[in-house]
């Protein structure tokens, strides 16, 4: 085994970048990336998944078409346009993974991401928690590269060469050989419970440090670590009867990911009186740029601020309110055409005054948040929302809890939730 490098990335604070390969032109199914599993795209199916992943950093698809690249900024990604030397037949998927890193950093000015992982959208049924995985695999536990595994009790077998032939005793030479075991000798077959456990590469996510995979070349190397996922869940399309079965498969598969979807509580139209939004970690990804003057900048949705218009189009007042003092904040609130009320030390007498001066109920009120200075106005209001990435603490005293994280798209969410078609 080659000497494996240092872990700089061995760290809870690594930065992980997830990049989704989505290239055009397949010829298997025709438009694969973009066609609907469960009413939904598969881009955007493995985009979901990754913005509900709490140890991702970013998520980027790599195309070399608009089509899918409409369907994966939708979906909340950003998109890194791939070249088309990197997009036909012959080109690699840490190619892919290389440009789409280079990219993003250059994009973001920030340093390459510590670790890179690799999502196919053609495994229509991942999960965050498949993600995370393998993204803790390499950050907490120390492994190189990981990929998701299956267990997997079939016996395989190959088909014989028919051009070979095998030397017989007397020194002369017999047919064509047949079809030979490969997992399991076929004169012993010994039961399920008395073979070694083979694991099945899913195909759905791998995981590696960014210095490793650029020094390898290919994905596996060093300690390769292997984390179990549902075999239930393990499908890879590549052919149209595969896209079929995941489309049979959807009404199960998906409910069985969420079974509390139909139950969890949503606020309505008519239970809330009032909007009132923090802004770092819940408009942004809780992320800040500095350069070297000491000027700050951070990202924002878009799809926020279509959701925020459209809240206040049905006549909903929306307050942005904030414990930082900084012209962002206000410069935001400003384009968005809502009042702001930043630097504010103590966010739940600031609210409780708000409300007293517009006549609003406080339990009428949806407060979101994401981290422990907004307890005590999650205490204060109706409706207290954690965003999908918000600290533990803060998500389990939540009412309710966004499938997306903060900044890429979460208060759009919320937004459909009350206003449902007008806006979903």
């Amino acid at each position: 085994m080659p000497a494996q490098l240092p872990h700089p990335a061995a760290t809870p604070t690594a930065t992980a970048l997830v990049v989704i390969p989505a290239r055009g032109g397949s010829k298997g199914v025709p438009g694969k990336n973009t066609a609907p599993v469960g009413g939904i795209p598969l881009v955007a199916r493995a985009v979901q998944a990754a913005l509900a992943a709490r140890r991702a950093t970013r998520v980027v698809v790599s195309t070399d078409d608009p089509g899918i690249a409409a369907v994966a900024r939708q979906a909340g990604a950003d998109v890194i346009d791939r070249p088309a030397e990197l997009a036909g037949d012959g080109a690699t998927s840490e190619s892919a993974l290389l440009h789409a890193v280079d990219a993003d950093a250059a994009r973001h000015g920030d340093a390459e991401a510590d670790v890179v992982v690799l999502v196919q959208c053609t495994s229509p049924f991942i999960t965050a928690q498949d993600i995370d995985g393998v993204i803790a695999a390499v950050t907490v536990d120390g492994a190189d590269s990981a990929l998701t595994v299956a267990p997997f009790h079939g016996f395989v077998w190959r088909e014989g060469d028919p051009e070979a032939t095998t030397a017989t005793p007397g020194g002369a030479t017999a047919g064509p050989t047949g079809a030979h075991g490969v997992n399991h000798d076929a004169a012993f077959r010994p039961r399920r419970q008395d073979r070694p456990q083979d694991l099945l590469e899913t195909g759905a996510a791998y995981a590696m440090r960014t210095a490793g995979l650029r020094r390898a070349g290919h994905r596996f190397f060093g300690r390769v670590a292997l984390v179990r996922t549902d075999p239930a869940r393990v499908l890879e399309i590549d052919e149209p009867n595969e896209l079929a079965r995941a489309r049979a498969l959807a009404p199960l598969l998906d409910s069985a990911a969420a079974p509390d979807v139909e139950v969890t509580p949503r606020p309505e139209r008519d239970a809330i009186d009032a909007i009132v939004l923090d802004f770092d970690g819940t408009q942004t990804d809780d992320r800040v740029q500095v350069d070297s003057e000491g000027r700050e900048t951070v990202s924002v949705h878009r799809g926020d601020g279509l959701g925020i218009a459209a809240l206040r189009r049905a006549g909903i007042p929306v307050l942005i309110l904030s414990t930082e003092t900084n012209p962002v904040v206000a410069a935001r609130a400003a384009k968005l055409r809502v009042p702001v009320l930043h630097g504010i030390d103590r966010k739940d007498l600031a609210l409780k005054k708000w409300c007293e001066e517009q006549g609003i109920a406080p339990e009428r009120v949806v407060y979101v948040g994401n981290d422990v200075n907004d307890l005590p106005c999650f205490d204060l209001v109706g409706w207290p929302i954690a965003v999908a990435d918000a600290h533990d603490v803060v998500r389990a005293r939540a009412r309710a809890v966004t499938t997306v994280r903060g900044g890429y798209g979460a208060i759009r969410e919320i937004a459909a939730w009350i206003l449902g078609k007008e806006l979903s």
